[in-house]
């Protein structure tokens, strides 16, 4: 790991370190990936304007994020099944978040706790709630963010259904893993991971067993959410949502201006431009693509977040340039946890906090507010 230069270096270590079914549950995406592939070649088709003899050693990318200062416009997204990847893996990511200086938000199917998560931190993270079919379980999940202090919900939208990922069928994705025998082979090969896992003897959900209805171990996770997510959620469940949480809402899986136009109606002090990673509807568009209708549409009226695809410092640039406030990572923050743990989650940080000043300098920027369409030497055709 130390001689990794860039996020795709530790996603080649994360691949030989993790059990292939859940090293593919990062990975992948839904059918084809062709959205999952047209987040990422849609930010690379956008080219910087290079600025020179302009004094940037002052430069930084620290910023603010719902009114939390940040050291870049950066967050940690929501990703299941993050203890998984690494022994307590929910845990030294939101360590790492502390230690550099960002949001770290937890998923709603995390294996360790909202309880769990909260006795190890030092600051207040962020919760993500996916609204399932048992109302009442929601309630109780809400009243436990409550009651560790959480005081951002960043409602998940886009999960009304399962999107058909094909590599979690082909794989069976269960936790812990079914003992089939091309399971057993692949764990064979990875010691130091199931070493670890035994250590920790804990692959269940923290926030749903012994909660919900249906979910035990040995029913997987695109079998229980098949079930329990809800195809009846409505605006009305997010307006009543609204009138229940007492703090900052914010609203995943905006991917057009009449939505996030509903959005801000809704009450929602912050919306996420995002397509769930091409997880979810493939055939979508990049969420790049999207951004600058969105922004326009919503004209300062909110903070506008997004993800999809970001995986560099640069990437977050050309986000900023297009008119977003932060960037939430979900898979880079995964490979540098898969390569290191906490310790390569910080690397990835740190990997990312470099692209981005350094190329703020080289585009004669020295903060975060002065980026801007200006700095885009050739803007491709976007949705109008």
């Amino acid at each position: 790991m130390k001689r990794a230069a860039c996020i795709e270096d530790l996603r080649k270590i994360a691949r030989r370190r993790i059990p292939k079914m859940f090293f593919d549950y990062v990975d992948g995406a839904s059918w084809t990936e062709s959205t999952h592939i047209s987040n990422s070649a849609e930010l690379a088709k956008i080219r910087f304007r290079q600025r020179v003899a302009v004094d940037v050693s002052n430069r930084t990318a620290r910023t603010s994020l719902l009114g939390e200062a940040t050291r870049l416009p950066l967050a940690v997204a929501p990703t299941g099944l993050t203890g998984v990847i690494w022994p307590n893996g929910e845990i030294q990511a939101m360590k790492a978040c502390e230690t550099v200086g960002i949001p770290y938000c937890l998923s709603t199917v995390s294996i360790a706790s909202l309880e769990k998560v909260a006795n190890a931190a030092s600051r207040n993270f962020w919760f993500q709630l996916y609204v399932i079919r048992d109302r009442d379980f929601i309630e109780r999940l809400i009243q436990r963010a409550e009651a560790v202090g959480v005081e951002t919900l960043v409602v998940t939208l886009d999960l009304q259904m399962v999107g058909q990922r094909n590599k979690d069928i082909h794989n069976g994705l269960s936790s812990p893993p079914k003992p089939t025998l091309a399971n057993i082979l692949d764990l064979m090969r990875r010691p130091a991971w199931c070493y670890g896992m035994l250590r920790h003897q804990d692959m269940r959900f923290g926030n749903l067993q012994g909660h919900v209805k249906g979910l035990d171990s040995r029913k997987g996770l695109a079998e229980w959410t098949n079930e329990q997510f809800d195809p009846t959620l409505n605006w009305d469940d997010v307006k009543r949502l609204r009138d229940r949480w007492k703090g900052k809402l914010v609203l995943k899986g905006i991917l057009s201006p009449e939505d996030a136009l509903f959005a801000v109606d809704a009450g929602a002090d912050a919306i996420i431009v995002s397509n769930h990673g091409g997880r979810q509807l493939d055939g979508a568009p990049a969420t790049i693509e999207v951004l600058p209708s969105i922004v326009r549409e919503l004209n300062n009226c909110c903070e506008i977040l997004i993800d999809g695809g970001f995986t560099s410092g640069q990437d977050i640039f050309r986000a900023i340039a297009y008119g977003a406030d932060g960037v939430l990572m979900g898979r880079a923050m995964l490979y540098g946890l898969g390569a290191g743990g906490q310790a390569g989650v910080e690397k990835a940080f740190a990997m990312i906090i470099n692209e981005l000043e350094t190329t703020m300098g080289l585009c004669g920027v020295n903060s975060i507010s002065e980026i801007g369409l200006h700095n885009i030497h050739h803007t491709p055709s976007r949705e109008e």
